[in-house]
């Protein structure tokens, strides 16, 4: 990121990481929004975002997961990792605009990479800005590589029929829980490998954001999930149902599962009094991203998302996935 040399400041002593803790989180929140919003150009940066809730809920959905920058003792930035099993990513990562360039953002990553070694995950990735050669050469140090565009998506929600055979996690006994968590885990794995979603269905649960939908199949198997945000203080904002995450399971009628899941999700928000749909969609699964389109979705938020190692993990054509790494 760069930022008006007046405004730039020299970093008079060492920056220090630590971890991000409870009493660091409103002015990390304030960071994190005046940088995005700095980098976008918007005139009022301390306002981007508005409702929707970031640092707050990652820090609560893990807050060993989450890390500090200080210099002169005063937060600098911060940073955030995510284990989803076989998957980590990491963000959203954000400076200060006055100590822009740096390094700031290099000691930031030391951690979360020492995370994502100590979870094992095999597949790492992150979303950035795909017009920022700034952002995709720091993170090219660290072994990610740019793939695919990925489309963070909106629509108007519309009225929805009920959709036979969906449940939320909300409304099941706590005493079953673990079964569906168990079915979920079987879903994902099928369509990546230890791919792992329970992190943030927990946590969804646990701090009030919204829901998971269940898409039940045959037998005790699933169709589809999906771990949806909903309304002020979660990721999505107010009036919007956020798709954090959805996949049904692959094979010859994944086209047919994935319209059965946007339909509950799109359900799920009329039910909740919420006027606007957000799911993300990365362009290497082109035919997801069609029927998105053909439903009135469209692209509000352009980045790219990088991938270490190099291959596509579960952005492929044949995968039926929702989500952005953000």
């Amino acid at each position: 990121m760069t930022s008006p040399a007046a405004e730039r400041r020299t970093v008079a002593g060492p920056v220090s990481v630590r971890p991000l803790g409870e009493a660091d989180l409103d002015r990390a929140d304030e960071i994190f929004r005046v940088a995005f919003g700095t980098f976008l150009g918007v005139p009022e940066p301390e306002t981007f975002f508005g409702s929707a809730e970031y640092v707050r809920t990652r820090w609560a959905a893990d807050p060993q997961a989450a890390f500090a920058a200080t210099v002169d003792g005063e937060l600098a930035g911060s940073n955030f990792a995510a284990n989803w099993g076989s998957v980590g990513y990491f963000g959203p990562l954000t400076v200060r605009p006055d100590l822009w360039d740096q390094g700031i953002g290099k000691r930031l990553m030391e951690p979360v990479m020492d995370c994502f070694d100590t979870w094992g995950n095999r597949h790492l990735g992150l979303f950035t800005f795909s017009h920022s050669p700034k952002h995709l050469e720091l993170y090219r140090r660290y072994g990610f590589w740019p793939r695919f565009l990925t489309a963070v998506m909106k629509k108007q929600v519309a009225g929805s029929a009920t959709v036979p055979g969906r449940v939320l996690y909300g409304e099941v006994p706590a005493a079953e829980r673990p079964d569906w968590l168990d079915a979920g885990r079987e879903l994902t794995g099928a369509v990546y490998e230890g791919l792992d979603l329970e992190r943030e269905i927990v946590a969804t649960h646990v701090q009030g954001l919204g829901d998971t939908i269940l898409l039940q199949g045959g037998g005790s198997t699933l169709d589809g999930l999906a771990v949806c945000h909903c309304g002020a203080g979660s990721e999505a904002g107010e009036d919007v149902c956020f798709v954090k995450f959805g996949a049904v399971r692959p094979g010859p009628e994944a086209a047919d599962r994935f319209e059965r899941l946007l339909d509950a999700c799109e359900r799920l928000a009329s039910e909740r009094g919420l006027g606007q749909l957000d799911a993300g969609m990365n362009l290497g699964r082109p035919d997801a991203y069609r029927r998105m389109a053909d439903r009135g979705f469209r692209t509000w938020l352009q980045g790219v998302t990088m991938h270490r190692p190099n291959d596509p993990g579960y952005s492929h054509p044949g995968a039926y996935v929702i989500d952005d790494w953000r």
